[in-house]
């Protein structure tokens, strides 16, 4: 995409600390887009719940009418068909909002750079509209952890997800960038730094 600004992509395997390397993208003055945001914003739109209900009931609803994410997660990831079913729902919607934010973010003199933190980047074609893509690397050890702490979710949870994505050697290959991921924050920040001085100086 032929821009002044750059647009970065994100990528990287689930649990690996993606949106902490957005936030230090962020702090340095990038403006992020982040896609699971946005999706948990469609989850409450009238016509996507009025959607869900009439495939699934009210076994994907939580006593107080939102939408039981899990229980969606149940279903789309024991049968490819409601998964694809779903990302034709949810994806456009997304899709939607980056393009509006996109398009905004030309004009706004206060962001460096658009950083599209997309968990699909690669399968959904989008890595083709970024001017790098940085790939966010962390050893299966540490993902685990994360998952585990934040979500609940054990080794067989992790395995299941992935499986739903392109492997991971194979996004960080063809990823422009790799930052590694790991305990010592400090160590990020610099790698952070040091890759949007690389993506801003082939800008200029």
């Amino acid at each position: 995409m032929k821009q002044h600004k750059p647009i970065i992509g994100l990528a990287g395997g689930i649990g690996a600390g993606k949106s902490f390397v957005a936030g230090e993208f962020a702090r340095l003055g990038c403006l992020v887009i982040c896609a699971d945001e946005n999706v948990r914003a469609a989850y409450w739109r009238p016509e996507v719940k009025a959607a869900l209900r009439s495939w699934w009931g009210d076994a994907v609803f939580l006593a107080n009418g939102d939408v039981d994410r899990k229980a969606v997660a149940a279903k789309i990831f024991a049968d490819d068909h409601e998964r694809a079913r779903l990302e034709a729902l949810i994806h456009p919607i997304v899709a939607q909002h980056r393009e509006q934010v996109t398009r905004d973010y030309a004009e706004n003199p206060d962001a460096i750079a658009l950083i599209w933190d997309v968990p699909l980047l690669f399968e959904t074609g989008l890595n083709d509209q970024c001017d790098a893509v940085v790939f966010v690397d962390a050893p299966p050890e540490a993902r685990l952890a994360r998952v585990r702490n934040q979500r609940n979710w054990d080794m067989s949870e992790l395995t299941r997800r992935e499986k739903a994505q392109w492997p991971l050697d194979k996004k960080r290959e063809i990823s422009d960038y790799v930052i590694i991921n790991t305990a010592d924050a400090g160590y990020v920040r610099d790698q952070v730094q040091n890759v949007l001085s690389l993506i801003l100086g082939k800008k200029q």
